[in-house]
């Protein structure tokens, strides 16, 4: 059988012409004796062996103070908000959009959300969706079949998008933060998360044992029921215990003290414009390895069984900066999603292209510099989300740089807030959520088009 499979392998390998080989010593010889032992080499390695945080030596001298912080066109807001050791920062974009919508109508000067409220039922639907997966595909097989393989790989986790916020404050509201303050475990959620995914594992094999050996809806149901009512133990545990309706006492601009009390539900209505939801908003991807002006929807990626799954239209860079553009000069903040892995300087609020020479510093070629190869490479792609508020123009109008607002508190950044280049934009920008008053004509087209459907796993996900 082992040979049989290593004729297959070598036969495949020579279908494109090569033949598969080892590293033999000639090869070895080769590759070592590539290191030439330079006085620069030697220079490189003492310092990039010695030091972990190579930032600090890649940083491009040439580049310091040529970005400043000082914006054209800048959306009012104040504060800044902190996700903690969570990975909610979708919801926290999601909220912070709203934030100075809430602060005008109450005239005061700060807001801030309960997240933990949201971060509560998040986890419960999400839970529940995955107990429902569970039971639909109850008769197909646990290892071979990749669906059922990939809602048992990660039950439920901190993770989101715009439309996750949008399902749960339709269906459950919000609260401001003193109605459900932050707890140890919203703050650091792994051990949360933990315990959940395997409690719902647990549950989840259960169920398939129990629809394997023939019991009738109803014994399923009776027990799926069961296990959510679990589900919200562990979670009132970690959490607290969600207001069904709270008293919010708050100072205004000239002074006053007042008093709201108010349903989360109804508390949410009043805040929001009329219009607000997947009707008059929509999320843009630029994805380069895909065509433009079409929709696109994730399959089962949502976190209510009854929600909207992650859907947006994919659409060129220049399109997505004008829509931009239009919308922060309306004063109109916008929820917007990154790869901020690399090319950030952190102590000083500025992501840039060429702020860190990393290439130089090696004395090689390392990067895959090419936008679509990064994303079907699984190099980049998005992983953060952050609130867009601002951007710089040149002369003509043209975009020069743009400012995100974060959620990793004041110290992160530049007060909180992080400065990047057009240039970055280009490269590691990758979707927003916006008014579909700001789309082009031909993009709005775009949006009557039937969506193809993605799977969960595809690689821009």
């Amino acid at each position: 059988m082992k040979k049989t499979l290593a004729t297959i392998v070598m036969a495949g390998a020579m279908v494109f012409g090569l033949n598969a080989q080892e590293i033999g010593n000639d090869e070895l010889t080769q590759i070592r004796g590539s290191f030439s032992h330079s006085r620069d080499d030697m220079a490189r390695m003492n310092a990039i062996s010695g030091n972990y945080d190579l930032r600090k030596l890649a940083v491009n001298r040439e580049r310091q103070g040529k970005t400043d912080h000082f914006f054209k066109y800048r959306v009012k807001v104040s504060g800044i908000t902190d996700q903690q050791q969570s990975g909610r920062c979708w919801m926290f974009t999601s909220m912070n959009v709203l934030r100075p919508s809430v602060m005008e109508k109450f005239n005061i000067s700060g807001f801030d959300f309960s997240h933990n409220y949201c971060y509560f039922w998040d986890l419960f639907e999400k839970s529940n969706l995955f107990l429902e997966n569970v039971i639909r595909t109850a008769e197909r097989d646990i290892i071979l079949d990749r669906d059922v393989a990939w809602f048992f790989q990660n039950p439920v986790n901190d993770g989101g998008v715009w439309n996750s916020f949008l399902n749960i404050a339709e269906k459950y509201g919000v609260v401001p933060a003193s109605a459900m303050p932050e707890t140890a475990h919203s703050n650091r959620t792994s051990y949360l998360t933990s315990f959940l995914n395997e409690y719902l594992r647990k549950e989840g094999y259960a169920l398939r044992e129990m629809i394997s050996d023939g019991a009738s809806e109803k014994k399923t149901r009776k027990y799926k029921l069961q296990a959510m009512k679990g589900v919200y133990r562990m979670l009132v545990l970690f959490l607290g215990e969600p207001p069904v309706e709270f008293t919010w006492r708050y100072e205004t601009e000239n002074g006053e003290i007042k008093t709201l009390t108010s349903t989360p539900a109804d508390f949410y209505r009043s805040i929001v414009p009329a219009d607000y939801g997947s009707d008059s908003y929509i999320m843009v991807m630029h994805d380069p390895t895909r065509p433009y002006y079409q929709v696109y929807e994730i399959d089962n990626y949502r976190n209510t069984y009854e929600g909207v799954n992650w859907k947006y239209l994919n659409l060129p860079l220049d399109e997505i900066k004008a829509s931009a553009m239009a919308s922060i000069k309306a004063g109109e903040a916008l929820y917007a999603s990154c790869d901020i892995s690399l090319y950030y300087k952190s102590d000083e609020g500025i992501a840039d292209m060429d702020i860190y020479d990393f290439g130089s510093l090696m004395g090689m070629d390392f990067e895959i510099h090419d936008k679509a190869a990064r994303i079907m490479t699984r190099q980049s792609g998005s992983a953060h989300a952050m609130t867009l508020i601002a951007v710089d123009t040149d002369e003509n109008d043209r975009p020069v740089k743009w400012q995100f607002e974060n959620s990793w508190g004041p110290d992160a950044g530049h007060n909180g807030y992080y400065t990047f280049t057009d240039e970055w934009f280009d490269e590691y920008m990758f979707r927003m959520v916006i008014r579909k008053d700001y789309l082009s004509g031909k993009a709005v087209e775009a949006l009557s088009g039937e969506a193809d459907m993605l799977p969960a796993w595809d690689y821009m996900f």
